[in-house]
């Protein structure tokens, strides 16, 4: 434990960070991104999971595509939205309109197995979700949607297996943190390649902040949202992207929150200010950002929010093999900690009591084989301090100290607990501990921190092996810290989990190249995670050079990325410590130009 003398200061989580800048790379392994042992450069190719041949699209009605979602063996969600001309706006749209769906078990149509009629009204944005049931378990469909007259793209999903059935293999991506400003959304071409069963999602899918200029794309609008009309034209620009649009339509989406989606680094009923945002004022924000949400997300209406509430924590069960449990660690945590001492409170809580004893219960319960946790904020112990002392951050599970000890004591009587989170911009991997204050501790389970999907952009990765070098002795738990874009890829069986990491060679532009940079392995019944065709016993060094396993398969041939230091837009405080960017030109290049008034600050942080 850290000692009252080493206490670290009373700093925010992103504005902690800032004051030390994360940044990844050296020689070898370094300068490809990660640090701990071993690495391997690759791809895997596979056939395009395509969503089938679409029919005339109104630029209008369907521009934001179609998506799926929490699937269960005999149900999905259906979603699209028909939009008017005027982003954010009611526009000319009647205030209710009819929206025809169809699922099929063809991309042609030629057999439809459901179908109806869903009204689409203003009050909820023509949102339409649509939660059919009655179908196969393990099954494939399509479906599309009909409404002024146009058709809308088609869309393809997959019910979970069966109650009781014990599937080969379930492949999860584990997505999160897509800041328009920082870069492309092209990893979801890679993705939508590797056809998995559902992509889970855990957290900063928009970001509030508001427009400035650097290098890539720029936010809409003049501001941070605040309203519920800003938060849906937030959410309309990002819908738009292509490559996302693509991929939620071509595979079902597990979706939740973490801050960006309301307000960076929330905490309950607090606002990161509270003095410029009192209570009610931010609820009312708070609302607004939920409803959004929801209007945009494929989820069911037990989702749906009421005023500033919403209950987004869930559990879906895919057969006997897995129960996957979505946390919401932001509506019923405590402010943050300012000191170590805070930190260590008894009774300060990330969850809350209500939902802690579900997770509990229902992990207990589940008769999975796997039992894997959804968490929007990192789990395992990160001790920011080299040498003696440690130095936390607060926003994630180090600043609830007591509430993750109490629950990674649970885990010992859990078959095979695994945590994917989010938040970090890095992929971090890393043993679960029962007490990361003794070097001995038990090992619970593993967690998968997967990178961000553009947030903070392509980074220096030579500071980044300078700042982080030096750290990785004080987390010997970690197999690996990785600080390049991506996404991971878990294939999970009965006898274990492979999970590989996708990185990606710049979100700068929008063709750069997938390869496989590591691949980890759970083996059922053994707490704990470890890197493949590295020792087992871990230590703490950069590596000297890569070993390719595989050749890059992405739409083009590899671009050296631009790395640079992310310099910070000062009138954006609530993305103080995320890169500033700049318009996207009419090629939709990248370009290098920086904002005038920008200052540098951490280019690393979530």
């Amino acid at each position: 434990m850290q000692s009252s003398d080493n206490s670290t200061p009373g700093i925010r989580r992103r504005r902690f960070l800032g004051a030390g800048a994360v940044t990844l790379g050296a020689a070898g392994a370094a300068a490809a991104g990660q640090l701990l042992p071993g690495s391997a450069s690759a791809s895997v190719s596979g056939a395009t999971a395509t969503a089938g041949a679409g029919a005339e699209v109104s630029g209008t009605v369907f521009k934001l595509g179609v998506a799926s979602g929490d699937p269960l063996p005999d149900a999905i969600v259906l979603w699209t939205r028909v939009t008017p001309a005027n982003q954010g706006s009611s526009g000319i749209l009647p205030p209710s309109l009819a929206v025809t769906w169809e699922l099929a078990s063809d991309s042609g149509f030629t057999t439809v197995v459901r179908s109806g009629t869903a009204t689409a009204t203003s009050s909820l944005g023509y949102s339409v979700h649509v939660d059919v049931t009655g179908l196969t378990a393990a099954t494939d469909y399509w479906y599309r949607f009909k409404a002024l007259g146009r058709t809308s793209i088609t869309g393809r999903t997959r019910t979970a297996p069966a109650a009781g059935s014990t599937p080969e293999n379930l492949r999860i991506a584990l997505a999160s943190c897509q800041n328009w400003q920082h870069g492309y959304f092209t990893s979801y071409q890679d993705m939508r390649e590797q056809q998995p069963d559902l992509v889970l999602f855990v957290g900063d899918y928009i970001y509030e902040s508001s427009a400035y200029s650097y290098r890539v794309r720029r936010h809409e609008g003049t501001g941070q949202p605040v309203t519920l009309a800003q938060y849906r034209a937030r959410h309309e620009q990002y819908g738009t992207d292509p490559d996302l649009q693509a991929m939620r339509a071509a595979a079902p989406f597990v979706v939740v929150f973490d801050d960006h989606e309301v307000e960076q680094d929330w905490a309950g009923d607090v606002a990161n200010d509270p003095v410029a945002w009192p209570t009610a004022k931010f609820l009312a924000r708070r609302a607004a950002a939920f409803q959004a949400f929801y209007e945009h997300m494929p989820i069911r209406t037990a989702q749906k929010p009421s005023g500033s509430d919403v209950l987004m924590y869930r559990s879906l069960d895919f057969g006997t093999l897995a129960r996957l449990h979505v946390l919401d660690t932001r509506q019923y945590r405590d402010d943050q900690a300012t000191t170590d001492a805070g930190a260590l409170q008894d009774g300060r809580v990330i969850m809350g009591d209500t939902q802690r004893g579900w997770l509990v219960d229902s992990m207990r319960t589940s008769g999975a084989r796997w039992n894997l946790v959804a968490s929007q904020v990192m789990m395992a112990e990160t001790d920011y301090l080299a040498g003696v002392g440690k130095e936390w951050s607060y926003d994630a599970w180090d600043g609830y100290q007591k509430e993750r000890a109490s629950l990674l004591a649970e885990f010992q009587d859990v078959r095979n607990p695994v945590v994917l989170s989010g938040d970090r911009h890095r992929t971090i991997v890393s043993d679960l501990k029962l007490d990361y204050a003794d070097a001995d501790s038990a090992v619970v389970g593993a967690e998968f921190v997967g990178t961000s999907i553009s947030s903070s952009g392509d980074e220096d990765l030579v500071a980044f092996a300078a700042e982080w070098a030096p750290k990785l002795a004080d987390n010997p738990h970690w197999k690996m810290i990785d600080a390049r874009r991506g996404y991971l890829l878990l294939d999970i069986t009965a006898d274990g989990i492979d999970a590989r990491l996708r990185t990606i060679s710049t979100v700068l532009t929008r063709n750069g190249t997938t390869t496989t940079a590591a691949t980890f392995r759970v083996e059922d019944g053994v707490p704990g995670v470890y890197q493949v065709g590295v020792e087992r016993e871990t230590t703490a060094s950069t590596q000297g050079s890569e070993t390719p396993e595989e050749t890059a398969t992405t739409t083009s041939p590899a671009e050296s990325p631009t790395s640079t230091d992310e310099p910070t837009d000062t009138s954006t405080p609530t993305d103080s410590a995320t890169p500033t960017d700049s318009a996207t030109p009419a090629t939709g290049e990248a370009t290098a130009e920086t904002s005038p008034d920008a200052s540098a600050d951490a280019s690393t942080t979530p």
